[in-house]
């Protein structure tokens, strides 16, 4: 007589509990499989001399090639500079917005204006880029509302949309107005799940508001703090490539050309499949290299980590 282990019988029993969720897991995992692993077939291209009519596995295996022309090409470590740079910028000063947004947004009284102050910072989320393109178009070209204001004062005018020296600003503020009250969700999710009893307690102990931001609400959400700061990380070669793509121009490449827009300039504008492949195979590995480093950092110095 065939007897199941104890452990066999315990995942059918667990399997048929829960049958149910399982099969809702279904869908996300499908497409889990058929747009995120079942590509990953197609990472040999870097490694092959790659002929788009002869298929994925035809091509002459050349190993490393690519690799060394990435290495070897003065371009790419300027596109990677410009990537860096404009990631740090958005990090530096649009992570903490975020936080911001949330601690201020919990400190409205009113749930009228708390509700109108929340939808007026999501709404933009919802604009698409080429939207958001025509709108700051239209306050900063050269015949923008801006400029007119500024030559009626009489200032001169400015064409910041193919200004270098502007720029990574206006990447940094156009992506701050557009998504930093969609990532404020996160942390008023966090700051929801807070033990009220606390404030009470810090209430009754003399606290002002300003003191319970700093003593209770910050502590208490640090973690979070923390596990999104690690995803931002690991997306630091990313910079915001649909952003840009829309708003750049040529005049501007030298400090908004960055690892997205090259894959996307060389591989389907120049048909170097193969070399964009192992472009953007360097931009995953180092994004992956980046979240275990910032997860390995986060449990060492603060208790705290995604793993």
């Amino acid at each position: 007589m065939l007897v199941r282990p104890a452990a066999s019988r315990s995942r059918w029993k667990r399997l048929k509990k829960n049958g149910g969720y399982y099969l809702m897991l279904l869908p996300a995992l499908s497409l889990l499989i058929a747009f995120k692993y079942l590509p990953m077939w197609g990472i040999q291209i870097a490694f092959r001399d790659f002929n788009i009519f002869e298929g994925i596995s035809s091509g002459k295996w050349i190993g490393f090639a690519q690799f060394e022309r990435l290495f070897q090409s003065e371009e790419f470590y300027q596109i990677l500079a410009n990537t860096c740079i404009i990631s740090v910028y958005k990090i530096l000063f649009l992570f903490p917005l975020g936080v911001f947004i949330a601690l201020v947004l919990n400190e409205i009284q009113s749930s009228f204006l708390k509700r109108f102050t929340q939808t007026l910072v999501y709404i933009p989320h919802f604009l698409s880029w080429v939207v958001i393109f025509g709108l700051f178009t239209s306050l900063l070209s050269s015949n923008g509302l801006l400029n007119r204001l500024a030559v009626a004062l009489g200032g001169e005018a400015v064409s910041y949309m193919v200004s270098p020296a502007w720029f990574r600003t206006i990447l940094v503020v156009t992506a701050g107005w557009k998504e930093c009250g969609w990532n404020a969700i996160v942390f008023i999710a966090a700051i929801a799940g807070i033990e009220q009893e606390m404030y009470e307690a810090a209430r009754i102990d003399g606290a002002g508001r300003l003191r319970q931001i700093w003593s209770i609400t910050i502590p208490s959400i640090l973690p979070t703090i923390l596990l999104m700061l690690i995803l931002r990380i690991g997306s630091l070669l990313t910079a915001g490539t649909e952003q840009i793509l829309t708003m750049y121009s040529p005049v501007v490449y030298d400090v908004a050309d960055v690892i997205g827009t090259y894959i996307y300039r060389v591989g389907l504008g120049k048909m170097e499949y193969s070399f964009t492949t192992a472009v953007g195979l360097f931009e995953s590995a180092v994004g992956f290299g980046l979240v275990v480093a910032g997860n390995y950092l986060s449990r060492k110095f603060a208790d705290s980590s995604i793993w």
